[in-house]
Parts: structure tokens; C-alpha cells; sequence
């Protein structure tokens, strides 16, 4: 029997699917201390305001808030911290030479553990205009609806 990928999602970043359109996504594992994993295993992360960068052919996640275990004592680190990010160096290669494009960007889309190891999902992403964001709101609210016409009409 195949073993079943157990993802158990940390934290979401809703605002990115709002202010981007995500071209393409990775995984990269997370360089981390003991202590950050067990407040990572409590649920206490927050990814709202980072953003990736590459550095010397590196990957770096800024602004990612993980919480301080409350049992950690001295071996806590500073919650925003920057992290090193995973990734094969083909991998890099290839973000590097998509993000030279104007207008793109990278940011973190989710963190969620994998069996045991901490994973980021990241996205390679073009900003949004004004009217875009509207039209997106406009077809969710579409979407909405007509699923509540359709839950209304199977009741009876």
C-alpha cells in the first residue's frame, strides 16, 4: 500500500490570491530552529505580510511571523527573522529568470507540514489592477449565488 501524503495546512495567504495572479508555484522546505517547529505544530505562524527574495543564487523568506514557544526559554528566536528557504538550484535558476520579467514577483502562498517536514508553497506572480480584483470579486459573488439557487431548487 502506497503510503498517503498527510498535508496538514499551517497558514493560508488569502490576500495573495487577491492581489495576484499566480502563474506558477513551488514547494520549498524551511530552514528552522526546534523551537519555531513546535510553535509551527501549535498552529502559530503567519505569512499575511512576507515576501521571497533571492539572494546570491538563495532564496529568503522576510516577514514570516512564527510565534515564540511558550516553553522555549533562551533557544527562542526572533519571530520575524528571516528564513532560508529549500530549493534545488535548477529550481532557482528558473524563478530567477522568470521573476527578470517586469511586473513579476514572488510570494508565499501557504505552510503546511508534509509527514513531518515544514513545507512553503510559493507562487511566481504578476500584480493585479483595480479592475482586475473587481472582476474577480464580481464572478465569486456569481458563483455564490448561483450555488444557492441551485441548493434552494433541490429542496423542494
Amino acid at each position: 500500500m502506497a503510503k498517503e501524503s498527510q498535508n496538514r495546512l499551517i497558514a493560508n495567504n488569502k490576500k495573495a490570491y487577491h492581489d495576484y495572479f499566480i502563474e506558477d508555484t513551488y514547494e520549498a522546505g524551511i530552514s528552522l530552529a526546534g523551537t519555531e517547529v513546535k510553535s509551527l505544530r501549535m498552529g502559530k505562524c503567519s505569512i499575511k505580510e512576507s515576501f521571497v527574495r533571492i539572494e546570491k543564487g538563495e532564496v529568503y523568506i522576510y516577514g514570516m511571523h512564527i510565534s515564540p514557544y511558550e516553553k522555549g526559554n533562551i533557544f527562542n528566536k526572533d519571530p520575524l527573522r528571516t528564513r532560508k528557504l529549500l530549493l534545488h538550484q535548477y529550481e532557482i535558476r528558473k524563478i530567477e529568470g522568470k521573476i527578470k520579467e517586469k511586473g513579476f514577483t514572488l510570494v508565499p502562498l501557504k505552510v503546511y507540514f508534509k509527514g513531518s517536514l515544514v513545507k512553503v508553497e510559493i507562487g511566481v506572480a504578476r500584480g493585479k489592477k483595480l479592475y482586475d480584483k473587481r472582476q474577480t470579486i464580481a464572478k465569486k459573488d456569481q458563483r455564490r449565488e448561483a450555488e444557492r439557487d441551485f441548493k434552494v431548487k433541490n429542496l423542494y
